[in-house]
């Protein structure tokens, strides 16, 4: 239910977004270009850093991954600090790219994650996107111990980023040099919640 709630709170920013293009931003997508009047294709390398939390749901009937129960019939939970690097590929309004992260827990059950994930979306208004995210990840728990094993099983996501002239702060970065991403990540058959929010530079 969480995650319904979130995704669709995240549905709910899209108006906004949206909102953001002109009719400079309509033109340049029906000429090929991306919203921003740059160049419709192309290869946009980028890294971030992002901060949230992710709780791992623990059903004793769905043992997603092979995680056992936390010690203290509890939910494994804690805060992450989380590094991803990837590349976009514009095809015009749209974009495809891959991404990979690295993930730090602190202040709780998780010690690490790593993994890698496919995006696509939509542009939108001078450097905003929306899209969904779908990969593999794997996760290391702290609360199991120093030489405890890895969990691994599919990831999937929804996100949107926003330019700073998007949110009404024009003038702070050139075109798309700086994005807010707001972004909900679930682990295997939505057995975790993981909600972020961070930086992304593109160059």
């Amino acid at each position: 239910m969480r995650i319904l709630i979130a995704a669709a709170a995240i549905a709910a920013a899209l108006p906004t977004v949206a909102f953001a293009q002109d009719t400079a931003s309509d033109a340049n997508i029906e000429a090929g270009r991306a919203p921003d009047g740059s160049s419709g294709f192309g290869i946009e390398p980028y890294f971030g850093i992002m901060g949230g939390y992710e709780q791992f749901d623990d059903n004793p009937y769905k043992r997603t991954a092979g995680i056992p129960a936390a010690p203290g019939r509890r939910d494994f939970d804690g805060g992450i600090v989380q590094g991803v690097v990837g590349v976009n590929v514009p095809l015009g309004p749209v974009f495809v790219g891959v991404e990979g992260n690295a993930t730090k827990g602190f202040k709780g059950d998780i010690d690490w994650e790593y993994g890698v994930a496919g995006r696509a979306g939509f542009r939108l208004g001078d450097s905003g996107l929306i899209y969904g995210k779908a990969g593999y990840q794997w996760v290391n728990f702290d609360a199991l111990g120093n030489d405890s094993r890895d969990f691994h099983d599919i990831t999937a996501g929804l996100g949107i980023e926003v330019g700073p002239k998007d949110i009404g702060l024009g003038g702070i970065t050139s075109r798309s040099g700086l994005r807010f991403r707001l972004e909900l990540n679930s682990f295997g058959d939505f057995n975790s919640f993981q909600p972020l929010a961070g930086v992304i530079a593109h160059f």
